[in-house]
């Protein structure tokens, strides 16, 4: 036990547990959405048995995710697709949980639960990824990790969301974060940099976690300045 202890990169493992929470609040909320039809005493088992069925795929994906991204190239489009997702993360949205429809029948929430996380999954697998730097058994460690903290500790976060937007650019930033280290690992990309693999990797995380955050800011701004500008023709 004390080899998979010693074998942990503990800085990735928060990084992982990190993204799990902030990127798995809807999940959460979804899952309540599936189970409301439900009878009481089915509620429970529903978002265990569902949970259970969406952490496997989760698994399955990123096992997927972490091959592909070994090959060359391949991590340069995951990193646009991060810088994406963090951005997005700050970007203003409609809600769309009211399109979720609750299951009537124990068997019909299950499967609602399981293909809308997987559906919502793929930037949480991505992200993942990233932050494991091809290490499966860390994922999977993060992943345990978060369980408990996604079913019943979600609805804490979105509220914390809510209430503070800081944490929700602290989490965009670090998907930057995580982008900008992913881009310059690259394998294809790294033998063509011609600057310490270190120094490369600190300044690239930097620059991906502040345009991240740089660039969500702005189209928040510009989407009020819409908003302001049609309020007032009306």
């Amino acid at each position: 036990m004390q080899w998979l202890f010693e074998s942990i990169t503990w800085s990735a493992l928060v990084q992982i547990v990190a993204i799990d929470i902030l990127l798995g609040g809807d999940n959460a909320v979804i899952i309540a959405l599936a189970c409301r039809n439900l009878p009481l005493q089915l509620r429970n088992k529903a978002i265990l048995a569902g949970v259970a069925g969406a952490i496997l795929l989760r698994i399955v994906l990123l096992f997927f995710a972490i091959q592909l991204l070994s090959l060359p190239g391949l991590k340069i489009i995951g990193a646009a697709l991060l810088l994406w997702i963090g951005i997005k993360l700050l970007k203003p949205e409609d809600d769309n949980h009211n399109a979720i429809n609750g299951g009537v029948s124990f068997v019909a929430a299950i499967k609602t639960i399981i293909i809308a996380d997987a559906v919502m999954s793929l930037d949480n697998v991505l992200a993942l990824a990233g932050a494991a730097g091809g290490d499966l058994m860390l994922v999977f460690l993060g992943v345990l990790i978060s369980i408990p903290i996604i079913v019943w500790g979600s609805q804490l976060v979105l509220a914390l969301m809510d209430k503070f937007p800081q944490v929700i650019i602290l989490g965009a930033g670090l998907l930057g974060w995580i982008s900008g280290g992913m881009l310059v690992s690259d394998i294809w990309l790294q033998p063509r940099i011609p600057f310490p693999a270190d120094v490369t990797h600190y300044v690239a995380s930097a620059v991906g976690g502040l345009l991240v955050v740089a660039v969500g800011i702005l189209l928040k701004r510009q989407k009020s300045a819409s908003s302001d500008t049609r309020t007032t023709q009306q």
